[in-house]
């Protein structure tokens, strides 16, 4: 055996190896099984004129979420990641494409900008994944766009439109002028307010579109003011909305000014904060959540004010609700997206902002909304003592009936 290239080992060299690498092969599936993460990656603008609507809040309110559920499930801990998004759906959906494909992340939650919720809901279904869209509102993701693996969660167009022009018609305003952001979400926001006041006998008596980052709104606003319209409602949101409040007030128009309503379709806490009292006063909107409501929501609010430093808005318990149903889900049927939404589907939602609320089958949660008043000065007690909650609306009455939606899912044989 000379040649034939063969060395003998020392028995004891070989057995000792062989017993440390059989033990290494047996405790490695076991050590990834243990600690391989449930990632959920929270997709928000940062750095953007969103920012202040999910930004780091809306990642706050993930991970407060992720620790109501103990941290982890089934022995995986669970993670939360950030994506800054920017307000460009282009760096968005490269960012929900590279967390599927190469970090394993299970769910993409919050989402503001409707484009980019459109996409990203598209990139859940065809990568089965789930999709927990609380910042994007357009009524067409759980509309004629919908998908068995997309979660609408927190609000839409059809209900912010329904609440605000119902509250106004039924005050007597009947000619509306509307100041619209140009692109998906304003559109949408616009369409859907428009049905409402031509089914109610009003009417739409010109609009101002302008581009999302305007920072001059003289020329819309002057155009409202000569349109002598009832209501001027801003189909825009987050700084769109908040510099064409200011600039309003500047002008003279609002309820507390010239008789022009100021109806916000998309107006959050913070924008009432980035305002001010002075200028966003008498301002009608809607909301699905408030932090002043009772003492679960202030308790919360107080924990969630600790981190971040200002109040919850909608869209930040939205994505707080969202990923804690979602969790919930995953611990009743495990990570598989198919099992995960219909267990979201047959669990009742409850948390500490929402009350019996349920998942329809096109995605649309329903639950309830809230119509909302801006306080006067005089009537605040104090900081981010903004709103006065004038009606609870509930989900069946806010949201698009099953009946008249264009979502497949909901006709299905």
């Amino acid at each position: 055996m000379r040649g034939s290239g063969i060395r003998a080992r020392p028995l004891a060299a070989f057995s000792r190896r062989g017993v440390l690498a059989a033990a290494a092969l047996l405790a490695a599936p076991r050590i990834a099984r243990a600690v391989a993460p449930l990632r959920i990656g929270v997709l928000t603008d940062m750095s953007s004129w969103g920012r202040d609507t999910g930004g780091p809040g809306a990642v706050i309110a993930a991970k407060m979420a992720a620790e109501e559920m103990g941290g982890a499930i089934g022995g995986r801990p669970i993670e939360i990641l950030t994506g800054d998004h920017q307000m460009q759906p282009m760096i968005g959906i490269q960012i929900g494409r590279q967390w599927i494909d190469t970090e394993g992340v299970l769910a993409i939650a919050d989402v503001p900008n409707s484009a980019l919720g459109i996409a990203i809901s598209g990139l859940a279904r065809e990568k089965d994944r789930v999709a927990l869209i609380s910042g994007a509102g357009s009524s067409a993701i759980t509309g004629k766009l919908c998908n068995d693996r997309t979660v609408q969660f927190t609000y839409d167009t059809y209900a912010l439109a329904k609440v605000v022009t119902g509250a106004l018609i039924g005050q007597g305003a009947k000619s509306w002028f509307f100041i619209t952001a140009d692109y998906a979400f304003g559109h949408q926001l616009q369409e859907d307010a428009t049905a409402f006041i031509t089914a109610a006998g009003g009417r739409v008596v010109g609009q101002a579109l302008h581009p999302p980052g305007t920072t001059d709104f003289s020329a819309q606003l002057l155009a409202a003011q000569a349109s002598k319209a009832d209501v001027v409602a801003l189909a825009n949101a987050a700084g769109d909305a908040d510099n064409t409040l200011k600039q309003s007030a500047e002008f003279g128009i609002g309820a507390t000014r010239n008789g022009q309503h100021v109806a916000a379709l998309l107006m959050f806490l913070s924008d009432v904060h980035a305002v001010g009292l002075p200028a966003a006063q008498g301002a009608v909107m809607a909301t699905a959540s408030y932090w002043d409501m009772n003492p679960r929501t202030r308790a919360w609010s107080a924990a969630f004010f600790k981190r971040a430093g200002v109040m919850p808005n909608m869209e930040q318990t939205g994505t707080y609700g969202a990923v804690l149903h979602y969790l919930k889900a995953v611990r009743a049927a495990g990570t598989d997206a198919a099992a995960t939404m219909a267990a979201m589907r047959a669990a009742p939602i409850e948390d500490v902002f929402v009350h019996d609320g349920h998942l329809r089958a096109d995605g649309r949660v329903i639950r309830a909304m809230y119509l909302a008043q801006v306080k006067t000065p005089a009537q605040s007690r104090g900081p981010w003592d903004y709103l006065n909650i004038l009606r609870t609306v509930s989900g069946e009455d806010a949201f698009r009936p099953a009946a008249q939606s264009a979502c497949p899912l909901l006709h299905k044989a």
